[in-house]
């Protein structure tokens, strides 16, 4: 082989190797950053992964928030019209966060189906519904009305989506 050609394919094989390094690196860094957002409905149903960080939104069931009198803890429920999911926070909420309000909560699904949020964000004005809530609110009915016509139940056995829990505030 001609030592110039030999060189061009030494470069040539660096380029690549460097080049699927980069693109490595690149996907292994966004993996790490991509939160999926999951229904109310989509996470009683088994959809949504456990121990992965992931979103959740829908609007905040009237009388369910619980809070800790002598912590930031906070508890309530999130629905999206067909079921609803119990979140879980630690921590100063939003100013807009209110019963009957849309809001996105991040954070982790443990083994109970319920969402050990790290971040809970709320609308910003009284005509705003982030896309992912209004988009999974309509879904939710839709599932519902199909539910209804055929007399089935909920995936989880609760017809609507209340599974009886204990309070515990010991964490």
């Amino acid at each position: 082989m001609h030592p110039l050609r030999k060189q061009r394919l030494k470069w040539v094989l660096l380029i690549v190797v460097a080049s699927s390094i980069a693109v490595g690196l690149f996907t292994f860094a966004l993996r790490e950053n991509i939160n999926l957002f999951y229904t109310p409905i989509q996470i009683v149903d088994g959809e949504a992964p456990t121990d992965v960080r992931l979103r959740a939104g829908g609007m905040v069931v009237k009388g369910s928030i619980e809070r800790a009198d002598d912590s930031l803890f906070v508890a309530f429920r999130v629905t999206d019209g067909a079921e609803s999911v119990r979140i879980e926070y630690t921590g100063i909420l939003p100013d807009l966060f209110a019963e009957g309000e849309a809001i996105v909560a991040t954070g982790v699904l443990d083994q109970n189906r319920v969402l050990q949020a790290s971040e809970v964000l709320a609308k910003h004005d009284e005509t705003y519904m982030p896309p992912e809530v209004a988009e999974a609110m309509e879904q939710g009915h839709q599932r519902r009305e199909a539910q209804k016509g055929s007399g089935a139940e909920s995936p989880s056995g609760y017809s609507k989506g209340y599974p009886s829990e204990e309070k515990n505030y010991d964490r």
